[in-house]
């Protein structure tokens, strides 16, 4: 048997388990009855795109509290709650019709996120880690999770992996991509150093790097401008509010701010720290381009205020893909 034959076969396979995969990851999403309630935080993006739609300005509301305690202000940018409010003008009024579709919707940014996975790994010749990496996405505790509470966090995920796949070849389109994970929900904010610092290594270009934070910007700013047009003050508190509410952990696991006594923007500075270790270890190659969100995500997760069950989910999809930065650019070893 020729070493050809052995490849093809090899492929064949992995193409064959990743589509057994894809088919448990869409069983469990259609099996799933969910935890969701009104408490869920999906449930406030659906008010947030009635309000919208009541003509009232979703983000003024922190302006009434004490900036520490959360009422489950409007913290994300904007663009999901016009997309819930745009669905809703749609017809989706009532919240368990609203629910039902976006959970279709979440479900295949789900399937999406495994796929993509092993299609990265798979343009580096990396066959076997692609299956490894779409099993422990679409099959592991962490998106399940997000699948039961019925949350929006596959979207983002799902463009922020598309931004990194077209870096090297389509940058622009990575640029708004990225811009587009930020719209949707702002987590992988603390990713955006990293961005200009791979831009500046791919260019050396001021211009270069300017216009790829523009390019970056584009699409939350376009979302953002009905808001800071409406009450410019309020989109900022509340957009903000999370450099400020006071500690919370599902997990009963507090950061070292809160384990201090450190509130406010000065319980930031062990995360921020830490993450402007992370950049310099990128700016210097110390570490690949994956491996760096690995270490950014998993430093949001030990060192923010707040931990809810659901951020996890976000350190998954670069713990497979580290491999890729010690594989050569051609092909996967």
């Amino acid at each position: 048997m020729s070493s050809l034959t052995r490849d093809e076969l090899r492929q064949s396979a992995a193409w064959a388990t990743l589509g057994l995969i894809v088919a448990a990851v869409i069983g469990v999403n259609v099996a799933t009855e969910g935890r969701y309630d009104d408490a869920q935080d999906i449930y406030y993006s659906f008010l947030e795109g009635q309000r919208i739609l009541a003509g009232e300005n979703p983000y003024t509301r922190v302006l009434d509290g004490d900036f520490r305690t959360n009422d489950k202000y409007a913290t994300y940018f904007p663009l999901f709650y016009e997309l819930s409010a745009a669905s809703q003008w749609l017809g989706l009024r009532a919240y368990d019709d609203w629910l039902r579709f976006w959970r279709i919707v979440f479900a295949c940014f789900d399937v999406g996120i495994a796929v993509l996975l092993f299609e990265t790994c798979r343009r580096r010749g990396a066959w076997l880690l692609g299956v490894f990496a779409a099993a422990l996405w679409g099959l592991g505790r962490w998106s399940l999770f997000v699948v039961e509470i019925g949350h929006l966090d596959f979207l983002p995920i799902f463009f922020l992996l598309l931004s990194l796949l077209w870096l090297d070849e389509r940058p622009v389109a990575a640029m708004l991509a990225f811009g587009l994970s930020l719209a949707l929900k702002q987590f992988g904010i603390f990713l955006t150093p990293l961005y200009l610092v791979w831009s500046w290594q791919r260019s050396a270009s001021i211009t270069g790097l300017v216009r790829d934070a523009c390019w970056i910007g584009a699409i939350p700013l376009l979302a953002s401008l009905p808001f800071l047009a409406w009450n410019a003050s309020g989109f900022l508190a509340s957009v903000l509010f999370s450099a400020t509410r006071n500690a919370r952990s599902h997990f009963g696991a507090y950061s070292i701010d809160a384990v201090l006594g450190l509130r406010g923007p000065v319980g930031r500075i062990p995360l921020l720290l830490l993450l402007l270790g992370v950049w310099v270890l990128a700016a210097t190659r110390t570490i690949g381009r994956y491996t760096s969100c690995l270490f950014t995500f998993a430093v949001f997760v030990d060192f923010n205020s707040v931990l809810y069950s659901h951020y996890p989910a976000w350190v998954v999809p670069f713990v497979p893909t580290t491999a890729l930065d010690h594989m050569p650019r051609e092909r996967g070893e």
